[in-house]
Parts: structure tokens; sequence; C-alpha cells
């Protein structure tokens, strides 16, 4: 229920439109392959500045593709559930199909919230987390 209020308050306040849909020219290989080596370097971005098409693209595939996926073939997986919706695992190739993209929609997501810490922490720790958590940002 989070996952869908959060996808409705954000469609419907322009979020995903606003920080998320990339603009035109951003989806170019070299605009891609030079935010790529600024993050190799671990350069850090201005305070205050908007995602980079790489956090972009992440956060859209994370939470238009991988989160559905996972509640999709968890479902497909529940044999009380597919009782009353069998076409929930017919949708996935059944339940062995529901299964593996089950594992490796876990894999990714883990993979996700491994390299998201490190970002954080390599961003600075203390200022990121107030800042998530009680919203005040530190000026240096």
């Amino acid at each position: 229920m989070t996952g869908l209020v959060y996808v409705l308050h954000g469609w419907r306040a322009g979020h995903f439109r606003r920080n998320l849909f990339p603009e035109k020219g951003e989806l170019s290989v070299g605009a891609l392959m030079d935010v790529l080596k600024k993050h190799l370097r671990f350069e850090r971005p201005a305070e205050g500045a908007p995602y980079n098409i790489l956090q972009r693209l992440t956060y859209l595939i994370v939470v238009f593709g991988l989160v559905p996926a996972m509640v999709w073939t968890g479902l497909a997986m529940s044999p009380s559930f597919t009782a009353g919706f069998p076409f929930v695992v017919d949708w996935v190739g059944g339940f062995e199909s529901a299964r593996t993209i089950h594992f490796f929609v876990t894999v990714a997501l883990a993979l996700f919230l491994v390299a998201h810490i490190a970002m954080i922490i390599l961003a600075g720790f203390k200022s990121r987390m107030r800042a998530m958590t009680v919203g005040v940002k530190e000026t240096v």
C-alpha cells in the first residue's frame, strides 16, 4: 500500500515528471558517458542539484519495474492468491518462472540497496542522513 500511495502521490504532484523522467538530450550516449565518468571519479554533486540521468533511470527502473515485478511474482507464488486469480501465475509463465524472476529481482533490489548505501556514505553520510530524516541541510 505504501508503494501505491507513493506512486499515486508522485504522479499527481508531478514529482516523476519534474525529477525522474529524462529530459531531451539526456539519453544520448555522450551524456550518459559524461555522467558515468564523473561518478567513477566520485565527484560530489552540488548541494541541491537535481538527479543526474543515471539516478533518474535507476529510480524509474526500481519504482516502475523491479518493485511491481517483485509484488507480481510474489503473488504468483502464493497458492491461496492464485486459487482465486489464476491468470497472475499464467502471465509470468508458471510457478517455476515466477520463482526464477522473483529471485533475480530480489538480487537486483539487493544490489540497488548496497549501491545506494555506498553512495550515501561516499557523499557524506551524516549530512545526507540528517537531510533525509529531519530535513536539515548542513551548509559548509
